[in-house]
């Protein structure tokens, strides 16, 4: 039972997908839309590690400052240390110098490689956005060129006598008499409440002429 569940959902589903199938290539500006909907996802992700990268190298300075201020820090009492004649202090500030200054060569590196890295991506990340808006610009002026297409069709059928269709004439028609009797319907209601002024008016006119 639960296989026969299955192969019926499995049909379903592949029956309304090949509804929506054929539905996108009737209407190509969904599948444009689409696209670029998948287009600014994929520059939203660039964006994201822009700002990831962006921190690091903060991170990165930060961590070089501190490290060439711990390095000058040490060789200062390392001097100190060694005018005081305190060789195993001047030995335990000159290693921690040189520690902290191969850290700070360490971070310099890698410092450098996180701008190169960053410029490289802000300019790709340009050209995306660029290349994004120009899509999406082509999209509006496709846009715009359909619903012309289409208004002028509507307007054709309407329009040519030719190319009537049943429905339009029933429309227009429905319209042209619904405006009719509106007007009639006016007309007796301007009759209905004027008719004893303008009786009263018309008599005193003819006795005026008398």
């Amino acid at each position: 039972m639960t296989n026969l569940f299955t192969r019926i959902k499995n049909t379903i589903t592949a029956d309304l997908n090949e509804a929506l199938d054929k539905k996108e290539k009737q209407n190509p500006i969904f599948i444009l839309n689409q696209y670029l909907f998948q287009c600014e996802k994929e520059t939203e992700k660039v964006a994201n590690l822009l700002e990831r990268q962006t921190a690091l190298k903060e991170e990165f300075t930060k961590e070089l400052y501190t490290a060439e201020q711990l390095a000058e820090k040490r060789k200062y009492q390392a001097e100190v240390a060694l005018k005081g004649g305190e060789t195993e202090l001047y030995q335990f500030a000159s290693e921690e110098q040189q520690v902290y200054s191969n850290r700070a060569e360490r971070v310099k590196s890698a410092l450098e490689q996180v701008k190169g890295q960053l410029a490289e991506l802000e300019r790709k990340h340009g050209d995306m956005k660029n290349k994004l808006k120009d899509m999406q610009l082509r999209r509006m002026e496709l846009m715009a060129r359909e619903n012309v297409t289409r208004a002028n069709h509507r307007i054709d059928q309407v329009l040519e006598s030719n190319t009537y269709t049943a429905k339009s004439i029933s429309r227009f028609e429905e319209i042209e008499n619904y405006i009719n009797d509106l007007e009639n319907q006016v007309d007796r209601s301007y009759n209905q409440t004027t008719i004893d002024t303008r009786i009263e008016k018309l008599e005193k006119e003819m006795n005026h002429s008398k």
